[in-house]
């Protein structure tokens, strides 16, 4: 293979994990903000749905963003549809606990989805990205030996530039993937705690709902 190509494979080799790196930290910002965003959301809808005067008057306000706030649209929905004139259909059909838990459920496994996003493509990042730094300094210092030897001189000074300039490749695949596993981690962890607090909140509204008998009784 040509000097050229070497060299080439090698630059592409860096700005792959320059572009990971940058992509990473999009994520970590992204993510940051969102988690932000979605617990300001949902600490102002405990506040509210604690304090309505009855459930009936809680479902006035599930139209607030957040996941708690589409959880529990999700669970006044089931129990509007429960109590309505319309002809039933399979999926309002059965126990009307098990149709609301069944609701809350699948939408606690959505909202898990949601907050999931982008924690994959860190993982991929903080996997690969030393491999594929290793990879760029064992191709670097392949190409480095053979500028050695056509050189017919083995010194310091001529050594330790060429391999040098291999190994940064690997200094920056280790940079790209100390971050973005730190924060796989880190958001991983946040989102086993959302989804408990999902789930708590769930049981609490799954009790409300059994205490009125599934019904929404305006002024009750």
């Amino acid at each position: 293979m040509s000097e050229f190509a070497s060299s080439h494979i090698v630059n592409l080799t860096l700005w792959l994990l320059i572009g990971f790196s940058v992509i990473a930290w999009a994520i970590i910002f992204l993510k940051t903000w969102e988690q932000w965003r979605l617990n300001r959301a949902n600490r102002a809808y405990t506040d509210a749905f604690w304090s309505a005067p009855s459930l009936a008057a809680a479902a006035e306000l599930s139209d607030r963003p957040g996941p708690l706030a589409r959880i529990a649209k999700a669970g006044f929905d089931v129990l509007e549809d429960t109590h309505a004139d319309n002809a039933p259909s399979l999926q309002s059909s059965g126990d009307r606990q098990d149709i609301l838990e069944r609701s809350l459920r699948q939408r606690i496994q959505q909202e898990r989805h949601k907050v999931e996003q982008g924690l994959t493509i860190l993982a991929s990042i903080g996997s690969t990205a030393p491999f594929i730094g290793l990879f760029g300094t064992v191709w670097g210092i392949m190409h480095a030996l053979k500028d050695i030897s056509k050189a017919g001189s083995a010194s310091l000074d001529v050594v330790a530039g060429p391999i040098g300039e291999a190994l940064i490749a690997t200094a920056i695949g280790i940079a790209s993937a100390i971050p973005a596993v730190l924060a796989y981690n880190y958001f991983l962890r946040r989102v086993k705690l959302t989804e408990a607090d999902l789930e708590n909140f769930a049981t609490d509204f799954l009790h409300l709902a059994l205490k009125t008998g599934f019904s929404l009784k305006r002024g009750g």
